[in-house]
């Protein structure tokens, strides 16, 4: 037995077909998620691949299409969950576009990179939770939404200038949808993973992943590696327990301390 149980009915996991949401599925399913949607775009190959793997771990697996840009496919994709699944414990936002919707430098960008990226992360998340909380029970239930916190606080990494700001909203969204559904013992919460194996970095050239993997083995991450999907996996299962239901409004890095050095020193100085 999993040592972190969710008593939760069901779930709703987008963007689950691969990468960060086929491992926070497959571990909600390890902790005893009965239903899972798993929500794809275009991959339905990836997400068949996910469905059994959630089948393998004892849970049954529901695919679902739907565009999470557009206001009318996010209201087609909960009226199909709650044929599907019934009432909804876990609703976990975590699509985004493929990069070349929204992957430019700031100067570069052009106002349809600027909407796919907002309508994607914090335009998604208000219309879902409004859409997720109608089939919650009365009292209780779990929201959690994947962001990038540093994308949101820095702006080194250039081509994330749409991606960034559009997470940075999403997280100050989660703030007041926590107050506001707390009266509910719905809790809103984020998780910010580090640099991760299988995710965005795995569309970019090889050589920036190696790049990734050696600054993660050279400290800058202290656990001395990239996370992984199952990593946060975990993280949201935590937050999706029964345990967890007195945090509300709060974002976890899940980055295996990457979040604690220091850009100001070089990492020989700060290895001591």
């Amino acid at each position: 037995m999993n040592a972190i149980q969710v008593t939760a009915p069901s779930a709703l996991v987008t963007g689950s077909s691969r990468g960060i949401g086929r491992g926070i599925a497959v571990k909600l399913a390890e902790c005893g998620v009965a239903r899972i949607g798993i929500h794809y775009l275009k991959n339905k190959d990836d997400a068949e691949q996910t469905a059994r793997l959630v089948e393998q771990r004892g849970a049954h697996p529901t695919l679902i299409q739907a565009d999470v840009t557009q206001p009318e496919e996010i209201s087609r994709m909960f009226a199909e969950a709650r044929e599907a699944l019934g009432p909804l414990g876990v609703f976990v936002a975590n699509a985004r576009p493929d990069v070349q919707h929204f992957y430019q430098p700031v100067l570069d960008l052009a106002p349809e990179h600027w909407r796919s990226a907002m309508d994607s992360q914090a335009t998604a998340l208000l219309l879902a939770a409004r859409e997720a909380v109608k089939l919650m029970p009365e009292r209780g239930g779990r929201i959690v939404a994947v962001t990038y916190a540093p994308g949101g606080q820095t702006g080194s990494w250039r081509s994330w200038a749409a991606m960034g700001p559009a997470k940075a909203a999403m997280e100050s969204l989660l703030r007041y949808l926590a107050w506001e559904l707390a009266g509910r013992a719905i809790t809103v919460n984020a998780v910010s993973p580090g640099a991760t194996e299988d995710s965005v970095f795995a569309t970019l050239p090889s050589a920036v992943l190696e790049m990734l993997r050696d600054w993660a083995g050279d400290g800058w991450v202290p656990m001395g590696r990239l996370t992984t999907p199952a990593d946060v996996g975990d993280a949201v299962a935590l937050l999706c327990s029964d345990q967890a239901g007195f945090i509300t409004g709060q974002i976890l890095a899940v980055d295996g301390g990457a979040s604690l050095a220091c850009a100001d020193f070089p990492m020989a100085f700060q290895k001591g």
